[in-house]
């Protein structure tokens, strides 16, 4: 470290591959993501979410990578507790047990599909903690909300609601209408979004130097991604469906490094 300054994040491209991949698929993705991501610098990171039942074995294939691998593990979901009479649950420590490193939490579709409030995603946060795991914490206003002129105040909510007070994880800003539809906010409203979560993070974390990532999500596309990554101050991306093709993730992850955005696409990632 030189002149006291803290070196910069790597930026973190996330792919959530949701409910899809059964083992054959899941490995043959991981491993051609996992071989084609050593050629990448250093100020990028990617991280794996594959299902609950393909967690070890995407790990075997991260940890046969060496120590100096891009690539984490990460998890989709975790429970409230670290053990107990919860059928069909995973808890925090389960999840690093198998070598998970991330959990992303309060996902749209969990919020949406299961109910998930911003107290039970808070208390699913201090589970990951206390485990051990980074958290990537899941926000962003609905169509509806978005038209009726409440995205601050939906923002602002779920920062509060969903955060603990000691936050060190990740935030993704994800708009839940963008999520499946093919279009991202304009670069300008995007850009006044991220100004005002880093302020809410403030606001919330009581910190005036805070350095907690915040990712955007929805429909991030290789198309799309050379565009948003051009904010400086994104620590990175959320990736859905472009994460379940390696030559698409990998070219998203390619964008998203700030030694080679400037740059032709090259390599295994070009068109």
């Amino acid at each position: 470290m030189q002149g006291g300054k803290v070196p910069p994040l790597p930026r973190l491209v996330v792919g959530n591959w949701k409910m899809h991949g059964l083992r054959e698929q899941s490995t043959r993705l991981a491993r051609a993501i996992s071989e084609g991501a050593q050629s990448l610098p250093d100020d990028v990171r990617l991280v794996l979410c594959p299902p609950f039942t393909q967690l070890a074995s995407v790990h075997g294939i991260i940890s046969a990578a060496g120590p100096e691998t891009p690539v984490y593990l990460g998890a989709q979901d975790c429970h409230t507790t670290s053990s107990g009479a919860h059928t069909g649950d995973i808890s925090a420590e389960m999840l690093a047990d198998l070598g998970v490193r991330y959990v992303i939490l309060g996902h749209s579709e969990r919020r949406q599909a299961h109910g998930e409030t911003d107290a039970l995603i808070r208390r699913k946060v201090e589970a990951a903690e206390a485990a051990g795991l980074i958290p990537v914490v899941c926000i962003g206003e609905t169509m509806e909300e978005r038209l009726e002129g409440r995205t601050t105040t939906v923002l602002a909510t779920q920062v509060e609601g969903s955060l603990t007070d000691g936050f060190n994880g990740v935030l993704a800003y994800e708009p839940v209408w963008a999520i499946g539809s093919g279009t991202v906010p304009p670069i300008d409203e995007l850009e006044r979004t991220l100004s005002l979560l880093h302020g809410l993070l403030q606001s919330r974390l009581k910190m005036d130097d805070i350095h907690v990532p915040i990712l955007y999500g929805g429909s991030v596309t290789p198309a799309q991604a050379p565009t948003i990554l051009s904010i400086g101050s994104l620590g990175g991306v959320l990736v859905g469906s472009a994460s379940l093709e390696a030559k698409s993730f990998l070219r998203i992850a390619e964008a998203a490094s700030l030694r080679l955005s400037s740059q032709p696409l090259s390599g295994p990632y070009r068109s």
